[in-house]
């Protein structure tokens, strides 16, 4: 594998080379600034795994096809094995008799990306080469979404029984094995039977629920007792780092069980609703078919038809109060705006005073006396329709054309980058279908 071959210059004559530069893959690699992406990583590769198997440019080439394909990983290295424009897209020719038999190193890949580059400073260097293609950028949209993360349903009974089968199973019960000593004692086995009728129930009461999650409250923390006393006496028992989180968020769920079984009332916040993704905290969007959603809230700032993320968290925000620092952060890139167009969640008095001090017309509607100046009404629909219809369907595009409908992948720092890149391969595209339609213009003229 490591007798692969980088892309030489030499090879920029051959016919494969003009074929992918004339297909629609080809356009897109045009309009991305290998050279300035590349310099954003470290100059010498940190860690052992995927670095040392790509260039920086192969790097990225592989983050942004994961999003232009929207396939599994597996299925990408599968297709980069059997396909030369894949290869030339992220500068790396394989041999007829070589192919990648690692099926995890796009994960590698994504993590050294995720450790060793900086969203912002990616999407500064990809709008700065971006913007000559762009025009009407006086005009500013703005609005929020969420990107879900794929987990199952969260329940109360589904974490505490989760978080009891690993406890029991995967690390007391193991461990007792391999010391060979005797399990000690509990009500484990008769609980799984108790949560297998649980779950096979189709209608599932509340009275019922309740008394499921107090018996399993109880069965977990004598689990961790017995877990603890089991470490504390086998002192050569060394837990990795992720059973180590996963001890911790397991104990982090119990105190919140504990909490809200006392005060049922009471409102929990930073409440954990997933055992592998503890991070992810349940966001109130208030839609009809979906009230809650469980995933990364982003707020996306668009200019042009490009969209650009202003922040992502995993908690849910008031995406008001960013309007001030959206419209300086457009002024810094683009220069001027003049004209700004967002949901009425939006029209706060303090947003309406800072726009009209910075003489930023807006979509949003008059209070007071109203005075009905044709012109101003038909601006005003005109900049409330593109943002209803093109960053609002945008959204859609990037769920359902880019992998953003249920990200798969693990990590909060990883699950930025992936959404980060399929924003922007969204872009890419845009921007190289706006090139090559004005190619037959300019050779025209």
């Amino acid at each position: 594998m490591r007798d692969q071959q980088l892309f030489q210059p030499q090879d920029y004559l051959t016919p494969k080379w003009y074929l992918f530069k004339s297909s629609k893959l080809g356009n897109v690699y045009d309009s991305i600034p290998w050279e300035q992406l590349s310099a954003c990583l470290p100059k010498k590769n940190k860690g052992p795994g995927a670095p040392s198997w790509f260039s920086p440019q192969g790097m990225f080439g592989l983050m942004f096809l994961k999003a232009y394909l929207n396939l599994s990983d597996e299925k990408l290295i599968a297709r980069f094995n059997t396909d030369w424009s894949l290869q030339l897209f992220c500068n790396k020719l394989l041999q007829d008799h070589q192919k990648i038999k690692d099926k995890a190193i796009l994960s590698r890949i994504r993590t050294y990306m995720a450790d060793h580059t900086d969203w912002q400073q990616l999407q500064e260097v990809l709008l700065q080469h971006w913007k000559t293609d762009m025009h009407n950028t006086h005009v500013l949209l703005m609005d929020a979404t969420c990107y879900e993360s794929y987990i199952r349903f969260p329940t109360d009974v589904k974490l505490l029984w989760e978080s009891c089968q690993w406890v029991f199973e995967k690390q007391l019960y193991r461990y007792c094995k391999i010391l060979g000593v005797k399990r000690p004692g509990s009500k484990y086995i008769d609980q799984k039977r108790m949560q297998m009728s649980y779950d096979r129930s189709r209608k599932k009461t509340y009275k019922a629920g309740r008394k499921r999650k107090k018996s399993l409250i109880y069965l977990l923390s004598k689990g961790l007792g017995q877990l603890q006393c089991l470490l504390n006496e086998n002192p050569q028992i060394q837990l990795h780092l992720h059973e180590r989180t996963y001890l911790k968020t397991i104990k982090k769920i119990i105190e919140q069980q504990q909490f809200l079984q006392q005060h049922p009332a009471k409102e929990l916040k930073n409440r954990i609703v997933s055992l592998p993704k503890a991070y992810v905290r349940p966001i109130v969007r208030g839609k009809e078919a979906k009230r809650v959603e469980f995933g990364m809230k982003a707020h996306l700032l668009q200019v042009d038809g490009i969209c650009f993320i202003d922040t992502m968290e995993f908690r849910a925000f008031n995406e008001s109060t960013r309007l001030k620092l959206s419209s300086l952060k457009h002024r810094s890139i683009f220069g001027s705006l003049h004209q700004l167009g967002a949901d009425r969640i939006y029209a706060t008095n303090k947003n309406r005073k800072y726009l009209t001090e910075k003489k930023i017309f807006t979509c949003f509607p008059k209070k007071g006396p109203k005075v009905n100046n044709p012109a101003e009404s038909q601006l005003r629909s005109l900049i409330s329709s593109q943002r209803a219809t093109v960053m609002e369907g945008s959204f859609g595009v990037h769920k359902t054309a880019y992998g953003l409908n249920k990200i798969k992948v693990k990590g909060e720092k990883r699950e930025m980058i992936h959404v980060f890149f399929a924003v922007m391969m969204a872009n890419a595209v845009k921007i190289s279908k706006r090139k090559s339609e004005q190619a037959p213009l300019l050779q025209a003229a």
